[in-house]
């Protein structure tokens, strides 16, 4: 019976992962579709707006006709709670969350 090494077999795949996000954010830029560079959030800490990099200010509702457009990169838009819902592609770059951008 071969013996298989589960971790590193494991680590090959969450490096190919990597490597598939670094080309799939490079096509979602190369497609005009803007970055969400920050947000803003109300007193109960709920977001309620979002900066592009190009610097425009979407409201809630802008922010999620645009990315169902693919206007919007590295966001997904979900069914959750009765409603759509705005939220990160989980896509293992933490850097990206909508969680971690700053506010403006």
């Amino acid at each position: 019976m071969d013996e298989k090494n589960f971790e590193q077999i494991y680590e090959d795949y969450k490096q190919q992962g990597k490597a598939q996000v670094k080309i799939e954010m490079g096509e979602d830029l190369s497609s005009g579709a803007e970055q969400i560079v920050a947000v803003r959030r109300n007193r109960d800490n709920d977001l309620i707006a979002f900066k592009t990099e190009s610097g425009r200010e979407l409201d809630y509702i802008t922010a999620l006709e645009e990315a169902k457009l693919g206007k919007i990169a590295h966001v997904d838009v979900i069914h959750r709670y009765g409603r759509d819902v705005l939220r990160s592609e989980p896509d293992g770059l933490k850097e990206n969350n909508l969680s971690e951008l700053p506010s403006f």
